[in-house]
């Protein structure tokens, strides 16, 4: 019983991280153009972590990219900037993305 409640917790201390930053996400309208497993306006959490997944500078670009807004990479369609979200909210952000498999 004892390992059972056990695995409980730690399967539940794993999934806040996770949760935490999907409800960042949903706080600063992120998931109005974004999914994390479809396309939406923007590309889904998961291609965007596919596409960067082996680039040592993913998390910079893409932080400047979230910060600054662009147009090109994905289409058309420009993202806009979020100069309103704090950078720690973003570095969060980016980093949940990346962690999208």
């Amino acid at each position: 019983m004892k390992q059972a409640a056990l695995f409980l917790a730690l399967a539940v201390a794993a999934a806040l991280p996770a949760y935490a930053q999907e409800e960042l996400a949903k706080k600063h309208n992120c998931l109005a153009c974004h999914a994390t497993d479809k396309k939406l306006v923007g590309p889904s959490y998961k291609d965007v972590a596919a596409k960067y997944r082996n680039d040592p500078g993913a998390e910079a670009k893409l932080f400047d990219k979230v910060k600054k807004g662009g147009q090109g990479v994905w289409g058309q369609v420009p993202m806009p900037p979020n100069t309103q979200v704090p950078d720690a909210d973003i570095k969060a952000l980016v980093k949940w993305i990346m962690s999208q498999k």
